[in-house]
């Protein structure tokens, strides 16, 4: 047996494949020998869709389920519309493939791959209204409000209380202004950005959205085919400039990446980010000084749990595009090339995904990442660590390893682990975006949370340890996944701790914790309510997705499905709102919230709190809603 110690309960093994918060992905039903529903990005149950399983098996899998000619993996074709894979198949890039195939079946193959009815769904959902020509025209004196994922370069997640509008004394105020529902989604994960008088927002069902501040009318629509998870990203323009034409960046799920015209939503340029077969975008990109860095992670932790299938071969890396042309600048790769170990069994070493994001250190001319697990061994210095590398070339000027040895994949906690590395790591990857604070002396911290429960403070210059402090339990579904923020002083740590029926030294803590900049010690914690979840099927109590911090509030979703927004001084709870409700949508569709739990973080600006909430994954609380809020 392969797997850690802690995991070998049947029980256990059970339970951890919908825990599995480090792959961002969900697992086929023949892993947990359970079917489940046929939503956006979930395996489909093997009776819906019988023709298309049998076309898919004769056809397609011995490519798609093991990566051959670096084919797209199974697992990311189930993250696409069945209107894109038809047209994949029909004019697209697998046109020769899809040439020995009727329309029939591969709208048959579409399907099943999907989980969803080809068109029956769209045919029922209502266009989203176009704005009025009042309030189409992008008003080029609002400037971007944020610089990225992060809200700022460092990645601080804080906004200065006078943008936010909204402070202690308003706060309790808030009332639902008007909300948006995603069509055929049951997720909302990706983080908006404000510029124009317009929010700009991805979504499960692969489209982006440009919606205006004020009535949520759509001013433009792109579709991207899969979906974005991604942060939107604007490039800055001047409030005078008449004739720039400023860009919108984002990736997708199938390892795109993209920039549009954030005026038109024209496409500018698309590049395919990697070629391994289970590469994909789930860490938003960073923008500075005419270079777009796109961080690459992959799905290959989970295609590993494939009988049959030879693991690994994926290396995380960062892209530096030309942000006006896509032109690669530079490629680093954070693990060597994989060799065949064991006689062949399997290859190594890989993985090193980047799926939490990236600050960037102006100062010193850095990109600081932070990085996952190794998926086999050998195990390698850049696994669960932050790294420092030049903007310019991607070199590493120095690297902080948190946890060395942390080899493993979805095979560990399968009944018949062929995969699993001998010695499996605690899969303690870094899921929050690495933050750059500076405290009143001028000292420069790299902060980051792990999911082991430890929040990490190394110096900016050179990644000396300064501090470390265990917040939470933490665990494969534990510990930090994507909530750190700083501000005056205080790191603000999210910690879910979800429950996993393994013991460990330290108490679950779910919950919001303050963290003192210069030492780690605790200055408040705000436990998560766990009366709340009493009867409302999938919630959990405790926070996992990313958070916004003001001087004087703390802004989180939570995974039992409310958005909170807590004193930043004591912890104190200053207003609550129930998003598990049927919301009233300005585009007609039905919606409601749902756990908040992924990248997208609660943002505020000039007295608006605009909130994305659902989380159908990993069996959380689905939601599709954008909801906009403002002081009655």
């Amino acid at each position: 047996m392969h797997t850690h110690p802690a995991l070998r309960p049947a029980r256990l093994i059970l339970a951890l494949a919908f825990l599995l918060l480090a792959l961002a992905v969900a697992l086929p039903a023949s892993l947990s020998g359970e079917t489940v529903d046929n939503t956006p990005g979930v395996m489909p149950k093997r009776d819906k869709f019988p023709e298309g399983e049998a076309i898919y098996k004769a056809n397609c899998a011995a490519c798609h389920n093991t990566g051959a000619g670096r084919a797209p993996a199974r697992i990311i074709l189930g993250y696409m519309t069945p209107d894109a894979i038809v047209a994949t198949l029909t004019n697209g890039a697998m046109q020769a493939q899809g040439s020995i195939l009727s329309q029939e079946q591969k709208e048959q193959v579409a399907q099943f791959l999907s989980g969803q009815e080809l068109g029956s769904a769209k045919a029922d959902l209502p266009e989203p209204p176009p704005c009025t020509p009042d309030h189409a025209v992008f008003d080029r004196k609002q400037v971007p409000a944020f610089a990225g994922a992060g809200l700022d370069l460092a990645a601080t997640h804080s906004v200065p209380t006078q943008q936010a509008g909204l402070d202690r004394s308003n706060i309790g105020r808030l009332k639902l202004k008007w909300a948006f529902g995603f069509p055929l989604a049951n997720r909302a994960r990706s983080q908006p950005a404000l510029g124009g008088g317009a929010i700009f927002v991805g979504s499960h069902g692969g489209k982006v959205y440009a919606l205006d501040r004020e009535t949520g009318c759509t001013r433009w629509t792109f579709e991207a085919g899969s979906e974005v998870r991604t942060a939107i990203v604007l490039s800055p323009w001047t409030a005078d400039d008449t004739d720039s034409v400023p860009l919108a960046f984002f990736g997708d799920w199938r390892g795109n990446a993209y920039a549009v015209e954030a005026f038109t939503g024209k496409l500018v340029w698309k590049v395919h980010a990697d070629e391994h077969p289970a590469a994909v975008i789930t860490a938003s990109p960073a923008l500075y000084e005419g270079t777009l860095y796109v961080p690459i992670s992959s799905l290959e932790e989970a295609s590993a749990a494939t009988p049959g299938y030879v693991c690994c071969s994926f290396r995380g890396s960062i892209l530096a595009l030309d942000a006006r042309t896509g032109e690669e600048k530079w490629r680093k790769w954070l693990v060597d090339k994989p060799e065949p170990q064991s006689g062949g069994k399997s290859l190594g070493p890989s993985g090193v995904p980047v799926w939490a994001g990236i600050a960037i250190d102006t100062k010193r001319g850095n990109l600081i990442v932070a990085t996952g697990d190794n998926y086999t061994h050998p195990a390698t210095e850049l696994s669960d660590a932050f790294v420092a590398m030049d903007l310019k070339t991607g070199a590493i000027k120095w690297h902080f390893q948190a946890l060395a040895g942390d080899a493993w994949n979805v095979d560990c906690v399968t009944p018949d682990p062929d995969n699993c590395p001998e010695d499996a790591g605690p899969d303690y990857d870094f899921g929050a975006i690495p933050i750059l604070a500076t405290d009143a002396e001028g000292r420069d911290y790299v902060i980051g949370g792990q999911k082991s429960g430890i929040a990490w403070a190394v110096d900016a210059e050179n990644g000396d340890l300064i501090w470390k402090r265990q917040v939470g339990r933490g665990g494969m579904a534990g510990g930090v996944h994507f909530g750190i923020a700083e501000d005056s002083g205080r790191v603000y740590v999210a910690i879910s701790d979800m429950p996993d029926f393994v013991e460990r030294p330290f108490p679950a803590a779910p919950g919001i914790h303050a963290l003192d900049l210069k030492t780690g010690e605790v200055l408040w914690n705000a436990p998560a309510p766990e009366d709340v979840c009493k009867g409302r099927p999938l919630c959990l109590p405790g926070n996992s997705g990313a958070i916004t911090v003001t001087p004087e509030l703390v802004l989180a979703g939570g995974d039992d499905g409310y958005v909170r927004a807590l004193d930043a001084a004591t912890g104190q709870q200053l207003w609550v709102f129930d998003a598990v409700q049927d919301v009233p949508t300005v585009n007609g569709v039905p919606a409601k919230g749902g756990a908040m739990s992924g990248g997208a973080a609660p943002i505020v600006d000039s007295g608006q709190l605009i909130v994305s909430s659902g989380y159908g994954f990993v069996s959380k609380m689905p939601g599709n809603v954008l909801m906009v809020f403002e002081p009655e």
